[in-house]
């Protein structure tokens, strides 16, 4: 079977989730002590100094400023790590199920839980109507897409549709698996 997470991918994610956070938290740091030093210097002015006006436009560019940063920073950067680590904590604790099935095709990318997958469609045998459903088994985008061929088997270990292990299973074992 090959594995396509690690121990370290969980780790590794964490990590820059962490690094991340630590530069919005110091970017957080530096405008509330630029805010508080231009307020202060503000309470300190004199009444109807000229410089007063010009103390608000820079509170207000500062507050622009930080607005502009954080709302794509954290929209941006933060949300699409944060699901990162979520689906590798799914992965580690979620339940796992096992099949063999054929390939199918590869369909477009799509976003699953926040997370940027590639879809691979496998054919299912539906029991009560006795026909072939597709059905789609997401890999990671960050990951290399296993080497499927059209028509033949694979057995799979997922956990919510995602792909967590793969192994093509040869055309010895599926004549073997069929007697």
């Amino acid at each position: 079977m090959i594995k396509l997470y690690s121990d370290t991918d969980l780790w590794d994610a964490c990590m820059q989730r962490r690094r991340i956070l630590g530069g919005f938290f110091a970017a957080t740091g530096i405008f509330l002590c630029g805010f508080v030093g231009f307020v202060v210097w503000y309470a300190l002015l004199p009444y109807h100094d000229p410089t007063g006006p010009w103390l608000i436009a820079a509170v207000s560019v500062l507050a622009a400023l930080y607005i502009a940063f954080s709302f794509p920073f954290m929209g941006i950067c933060f949300k699409r790590c944060n699901a990162y680590c979520k689906m590798l904590k799914f992965i580690s604790v979620g339940l796992k199920e096992y099949s063999v099935l054929p390939f199918a095709g590869i369909e477009d990318w799509t976003t699953w839980d926040g997370v940027d997958v590639n879809v691979a469609t496998f054919r299912v045998r539906n029991i009560k109507r006795d026909e072939e459903m597709l059905r789609q088994i997401y890999v990671d985008g960050e990951k290399d897409f296993p080497d499927f061929k059209e028509g033949e088997r694979a057995r799979l270990v997922s956990q919510g549709n995602l792909l967590i292990e793969y192994e093509l299973m040869e055309k010895e074992e599926e004549a073997c698996g069929q007697s």
